[in-house]
């Protein structure tokens, strides 16, 4: 088993905003590989993130942010529990880069369950013609269908877009380690994009 080292622990630490023994333990879980340990980590933070999601989130703040060019702007209203998380640079700045995520990636919805259905309807007899076209075996449409309405999700809801900094992490997951950290609900309320002539 590999020597956990302060270094090692710190690295994760920075990585994942972990607390330290929560990274000790994790590098101890994984014989040091650093990567598992930020997985093991965040299937954590997801699992603490679960625990906080029935709880209000009533406080918050709305922010705005104009792409470089001046043609795009965003307007997102994020929520947490009390007005001291809303406050804290971490929470503004999760805020700043779903902002900037949402300029740049231009999603519809925030998430799947607000996708009217007969949207969904609508795709998933596109994507099923289009396998079949394609002479796929009808025992398999399904499957198919399904993988093809998770990329249509990915294109269109917020929360399942993967992060333009860095694509290893969806929204939700952004979101979900942050509510690990911050140890309250966070949840997106609304977005607005304009896109000048758009």
């Amino acid at each position: 088993m590999a020597e956990i080292t302060v270094d090692m622990i710190k690295e994760l630490r920075a990585r994942t905003g972990a607390g330290m023994m929560d990274c000790k333990r994790a590098l101890e879980e994984t014989g040091g590989d650093m990567d598992k340990a930020v997985d093991v980590l965040r299937k954590k933070g997801l699992a603490q993130a679960a625990k906080k999601a029935s709880r209000a989130a009533e406080e918050g703040l709305v922010v705005s942010y104009i792409h470089h060019n001046n043609r795009v702007g965003v307007l997102l209203e994020l929520k947490c529990e009390t007005d001291f998380v809303a406050r804290t640079d971490e929470f503004q700045e999760l805020a700043r880069n779903i902002a900037m995520h949402i300029a740049m990636a231009n999603p519809q919805y925030v998430s799947r369950d607000q996708i009217p259905q007969e949207v969904i309807e609508h795709e998933m007899s596109i994507e099923r013609e289009k396998a079949k076209a394609e002479g796929r075996p009808e025992a398999v449409l399904d499957k198919i269908v399904q993988g093809r309405m998770a990329k249509f999700y990915e294109s269109v809801c917020l929360l399942d877009q993967p992060f333009i900094k860095d694509d290893s992490k969806k929204i939700a997951d952004l979101i979900n380690e942050t509510i690990a950290r911050l140890g309250e609900n966070i949840v997106i309320g609304r977005f607005a994009r304009f896109e000048l002539g758009g």
